[in-house]
């Protein structure tokens, strides 16, 4: 004979068993590659786990999630005084990555606001001791100084700040629209600057283009002179080579030719060359 359950006792049963099963579902931890699980074990910290399945005891032991991956705060705009009470409005980013999970939980309550808190304390240090135009020029030295520092700090929380980045330095406003000011009359400047470079680029090109043309011409002039020059040596040479061709009697005809244009003229004196009395006397010859 089958005894009977008690529903009351069934279901009281029912729900002890759902609700073990439920404790220890809440107690298996899936850790991802990115994270660890630091464990304390009644309040005291026992280690670090992770990557991977890892399982808690059930009402003994409590684990705190730490994220291993790089970590970028930004950091509200902080006004700040210069070293010449000038006020500047300094925007900046912190880069930071836990090396230490233990350290990370156990030795700061929240790193995050500790860092923070941190960078604004000394980058006011900083910007103290640097007047408005070093705070202006000098913003990779700020990042430099700021993370070395940070780094110094956080160092004991686990905490490793990689990189420090200043998105925004404004001035105050007046100083702001002096730079406008003073940016506009640069860019006039440069403007003025190359207009005159291109003006006298100009020149220069046109003086050697004339120059040139100059030098052309006459290096032109001069190869006619030289070829008018021969022209009329070899005009000579070419007539002395046709008169040592020609016979007495043909040159003296030539002569009787000089001798009537030379008549034909109207004027009443007229000068024989030496030639023409040398020819008179070889015709002179002839006839006898």
């Amino acid at each position: 004979m089958v005894a009977s359950v008690d529903p009351v006792s069934a279901t009281i049963l029912a729900i002890f068993v759902l609700f073990i099963a439920a404790l220890v579902a809440t107690h298996i931890k899936i850790v991802p590659e990115y994270k660890r699980l630091v464990i304390f074990r009644l309040g005291r910290m026992i280690g670090v786990k992770g990557p991977g399945i890892v399982f808690l005891v059930p009402l003994i032991d409590r684990g705190v999630y730490v994220d291993l991956r790089e970590a970028v705060i930004d950091v509200p705009p902080q006004t700040c005084i210069t070293k010449d009470n000038a006020p500047v409005e300094i925007d900046l980013l912190i880069y930071l990555k836990v090396f230490d999970p233990a350290l990370a939980v156990t030795s700061v309550q929240n790193y995050v606001t500790a860092s923070v808190g941190i960078a604004v304390t000394t980058l006011r240090a900083i910007v103290g001791d640097l007047v408005l135009d070093e705070v202006l020029a000098k913003r990779e030295y700020i990042n430099n100084t700021l993370r070395a520092k940070l780094d110094e700090v956080t160092d004991r929380w686990g905490i490793k700040v990689t990189s420090v980045e200043i998105k925004e330095i404004k001035p105050p406003a007046d100083v702001q629209e002096a730079m406008i000011k003073q940016m506009a009359a640069e860019r006039n400047k440069r403007a003025m600057i190359l207009e005159a470079e291109g003006k006298k680029q100009a020149a220069i090109l046109e003086a050697e283009g004339y120059m040139e043309s100059r030098i052309k011409r006459a290096e032109g002039d001069r190869k006619a002179a030289i070829l008018e020059a021969e022209g009329r040596a070899k005009a000579l040479e070419l007539i002395n080579e046709a008169a040592m061709r020609l016979s007495p009697n043909a040159m003296t005809l030539q002569y009787f030719e000089v001798l009537k244009e030379i008549a034909s003229s109207p004027s009443t004196k007229i000068l024989l060359p030496m030639e023409v009395t040398k020819a008179l006397e070889a015709i002179e010859k002839i006839l006898r």
